[in-house]
């Protein structure tokens, strides 16, 4: 059954939310070569914990890190280790933080220095593809009209979404319903609630859609070795339209400007 918050209950989100924007905005900082994905993980932890909040993913099904550090072929569930970033890199990292019982969930997809024309394509196509969905994050719609935006924005730029891995409900928990598919029909669906909270996130990959599951039991990779990308938002169905509530994108936009 679809969870429907309250607006108070959604401002508790935010709150996790604003902790998890800051903490991808650190990592963003400090994600460059020779740096290693454990580093970025024990950085990621002090700064949640810093904020009187708990990593989400830590214990999550036994899951051993603060974040998931996945890069370039590796799409999601990268366990943070040893593997050192080296420029060319794109390096997807995905945060849950928890504050006061409240769940937010969000993810970017970084280059490490130069990256190729195909990889800085890859990134730019993910990470739109997440923005024209949230536009469809609105009362009166449906589900599809959020996965069909997906689709159709990595289709057009040559790309492929990931069709065996969703985005999700979130917020008491950090998996609710519904699931959100990355392909679909508009006007299918659920229909889109006001105080519904989605965990929308388009997983892609520069060649074909199907992965495969890594050794260690977590990481997921394309199954034809190319490079994948993953952008996620936090966001509320509201009566005044689509908020985000973990709003990474804004420090981008400061640095822009």
């Amino acid at each position: 059954m679809v969870v429907v918050k309250t607006p108070e209950e959604i401002d508790r989100i935010g709150r996790s939310g604003a902790i998890l924007a800051r903490c991808l905005t650190l990592l963003r900082s400090k994600a460059r070569a020779g740096v290693t994905t454990a580093e970025l993980d024990a950085a990621a932890e002090r700064f949640i914990r810093s904020q009187g909040a708990e990593p989400a993913f830590k214990g999550y099904r036994g899951f051993p890190g603060s974040i998931c550090a996945s890069p370039n072929s590796m799409v999601v569930h990268g366990i943070p280790g040893s593997y050192r970033l080296r420029r060319g890199d794109v390096l997807s990292i995905d945060v849950g933080v928890i504050h006061d019982g409240w769940v937010a969930d969000a993810a970017v997809t970084i280059p490490i220095g130069r990256v190729s024309p195909v990889a800085e394509r890859l990134l730019a196509a993910t990470r739109a593809a997440l923005f024209d969905a949230l536009e469809h994050a609105r009362p009166g719609g449906h589900l599809g009209d959020v996965s069909s935006a997906v689709q159709a924005r990595v289709e057009a730029d040559g790309f492929a979404v990931i069709r065996s891995l969703v985005g999700h409900g979130v917020g008491r928990d950090m998996h609710e319903d519904p699931q959100i598919p990355n392909y679909g029909r508009p006007g299918t669906g659920p229909e889109l609630v006001e105080g519904m909270v989605l965990a929308v996130e388009p997983m892609v990959n520069a060649g074909d859609h199907p992965v495969r599951m890594g050794s260690d039991g977590w990481a997921v990779y394309s199954h034809d070795g190319s490079l994948a990308a993953h952008f996620e938002h936090t966001v509320a169905v509201t009566g005044e339209g689509p908020r985000i509530l973990t709003p990474w994108h804004l420090a981008e936009e400061r640095r822009a400007a």
